[in-house]
């Protein structure tokens, strides 16, 4: 009797298959509904910002739409202002006597001035959220200053997490020269006061968007550069690092197939902190003079003119600049804790 083929399917029945690190960690953040919640959060703030720089919201945060200092629309309009309106607004009588010899021609004037004042828009006593002493509306303002921060801190933390993950992982891997003299140069920023770095990235490069990403990211890697550094000391003598080398894995291959999913958590937490940590430096930046420039706007823009405006009670400016910083700031954290919770090695290891 002749045998049979055997089918190798067979044996795989009930067998469990081997879920990718990316998957089982996505698997595992979908059922925490706080991380889920952030997510959504910090996706729409994504979205709302890409609307801002398509121009299809707040395009005209410049506008003065309202009266200055124009109160929310929860607080009705404010008694002073509606007065120095109706005065403002109030028609001239002009004397005019038969000895000027300009008298002809005010009565021309006036029907112009008056058809002028009829095409211009009437500006509002309130706005949703207030108005600026321009009578700009706070929160177009809002929505458009998180195009800037969220976009600037992003990049900045991004490019210092590139740059500090790519420089602890050669010192922490290979060692030797390669460690020494990259500790060198980490020590020799780290050395200087963060405050000179900034005052000479500043003076080096002038103001603006780019100059402050270069800023942010060129004197925040360090922390990210100790913190992989060793994580790679630690994982580079294990023994899953051994048998990927033991079977002909490359060191770019040990370095970035291998040990980086599994400092991967570490990275991202590291991140999150210098996201928040920039937004904050933004803030400081721009009320130092050193952030954005004036044709633009920013929550640090925002919060550096709410300080005269408080001054004369006016705080829905602070108010919804803080408020956006801390919905956008919270959310982010939550996300990359939970996300950092997803991927940490010890945790698979215990399903």
């Amino acid at each position: 009797m002749s045998a049979q083929p055997i089918d190798a399917d067979l044996y795989d029945v009930g067998r469990p298959q081997r879920e990718g690190t990316w998957r089982a960690a996505w698997r595992r953040y979908r059922s925490d509904r706080i991380a889920m919640l952030s997510l959504v959060v910090v996706c729409a703030f994504l979205v709302l910002i890409a609307l801002a720089a398509l121009g299809l919201v707040a395009g005209d945060w410049e506008s003065e739409r309202g009266v200055p200092s124009a109160p929310p629309d929860f607080m009705g309009p404010a008694t002073d202002i509606q007065v120095e309106t109706a005065s403002a607004s109030a028609p001239v009588n002009l004397d005019l006597t038969p000895v000027d010899p300009l008298g002809p021609r005010y009565q021309e004037w006036k029907q112009r001035a008056a058809q002028f004042s009829s095409i211009e828009t009437p500006k509002a006593l309130t706005l949703p959220l207030g108005g600026d002493m321009l009578g700009r509306d706070v929160l177009a303002k809002a929505v458009k200053g998180a195009e800037i921060t969220v976009f600037v801190s992003l990049l900045a933390a991004v490019t210092a997490t590139a740059l500090g993950t790519l420089l602890g992982a050669l010192s922490g891997f290979f060692g030797r020269w390669v460690g020494d003299m990259l500790e060198w140069l980490y020590n020799v920023f780290e050395s200087i006061p963060t405050i000179l770095l900034i005052f000479a990235f500043a003076a080096l490069f002038g103001r603006g968007v780019s100059t402050v990403v270069m800023i942010l990211a060129f004197t925040g890697w360090t922390g990210m550069y100790r913190q992989v550094r060793a994580e790679y000391i630690k994982h580079s003598g294990r023994e899953y690092v051994r048998a990927a080398e033991a079977i002909g894995a490359s060191q770019a291959s040990r370095m970035f197939r291998h040990i980086l999913p599994n400092v991967s958590h570490v990275i991202l937490v590291r991140m999150s902190l210098l996201t928040v940590g920039f937004i904050k430096a933004e803030v400081i930046l721009s009320y130092l003079g050193l952030g954005v420039p004036v044709d633009q706007v920013s929550w640090g823009t925002m919060l550096a003119e709410a300080q005269a405006e408080l001054i004369l009670g006016h705080w829905w400016q602070l108010a919804t600049a803080t408020l956006f910083m801390a919905v956008f700031v919270t959310a982010f954290s939550l996300m990359t804790d939970a996300l950092r919770d997803a991927l940490d090695p010890k945790l698979r290891g215990l399903e």
